[in-house]
Parts: structure tokens; sequence; C-alpha cells
């Protein structure tokens, strides 16, 4: 089964060494710990602190700069993938799930601040946001954050 997994940047020059494979890789495994066994696509737009804050100002009313911005396209329900619930691209048939934004410099920041390093965090967030486009959540701080976070747990420990 082979996803498609479009990685770009928002202007040239902006990235790092092998953060698009890091990126592909870290979508992959989580679709295939959720279960999604059908070809689907994700696009993802790396960008940076003014980016991101812009996106998450115009989109969610929040001014501030954040990681990671996740675009669902469908309703899902978390640990339930169902291939049926999804848009599917008229042309190739894969499975749209949605979009996410990166922000290659706060991941940075953050791998640094939390003393794992950038590859780490990088993975990290492309997870939590496979994670987001198949329908989990953390706005609570109740079941759903604690459902969220056991899978990111488990799909990072695989």
């Amino acid at each position: 089964m082979e996803h498609e997994i479009i990685v770009s940047r928002e202007r040239p020059g902006l990235g790092h060494r092998g953060a698009a494979a890091l990126i592909r890789n870290a979508a992959c495994a989580a679709l295939a710990a959720e279960g999604v066994n059908m070809p689907c696509m994700i696009s993802v737009l790396l960008t940076d602190e003014e980016g991101i804050r812009e996106r998450n100002r115009v989109f969610r009313g929040v001014d501030r700069a954040t990681d990671v911005l996740s675009f669902p396209l469908n309703e899902l329900q978390p640990g339930c993938f169902q291939a049926k619930d999804c848009e599917r691209d008229l042309d190739t048939g894969l499975l749209l799930l949605g979009d996410m934004l990166l922000s290659l410099p706060r991941c940075e920041a953050q791998g640094e601040e939390y003393g794992h390093g950038f590859a780490r965090e990088l993975t990290y967030l492309t997870v939590h946001s496979v994670l987001h486009l198949l329908g989990y959540d953390h706005e609570d701080e109740g079941e759903q954050k604690r459902q969220m976070r056991a899978r990111e747990k488990a799909i990072l420990g695989e």
C-alpha cells in the first residue's frame, strides 16, 4: 500500500536535511498503527513562526505561533478508522485525510528544550498531527486527551 504524503516548503531554503523523509516515515507508521489499510493522501506544509502564527490567527482565532496545525478533511472517530467515512481524490482514488502545517523553527527549539533533538520532535509532531487527522483530539483534559497521548506513546514506541 502506498500512501502519498506530500511535503512542501512555504519558502525555498526553509527546512532541514531529511525532514521530508522523517515526516513520511512517521506519518506512515501512525497510519499503519491506526489500521488505515487503504492508500491515502496527506499534505504537509513546512513553515516558520510567522507562517504558522498567521494561519493560527486566521483559522483558529488564536494570534500566536504554535508547533503544528492539523486540518482534518473528514469527521472520523478516534481508534475506529473507516475508509467509507473519507473523501476520495476522484483521479487517484486515494483517501483524502487533510493537511498539516509544521513550524520547523518551533520544532527545532522544542527538540532542544526537551533534550531529545529535532528528529524526535519532528516525528512526535507528525504522529500527533496524523492522529488529529484521524479524529483524535485533546481539547479537554479528560479521556480524549488520555486516549490521544496513549496512542502517541504506543506509536512512537513502535
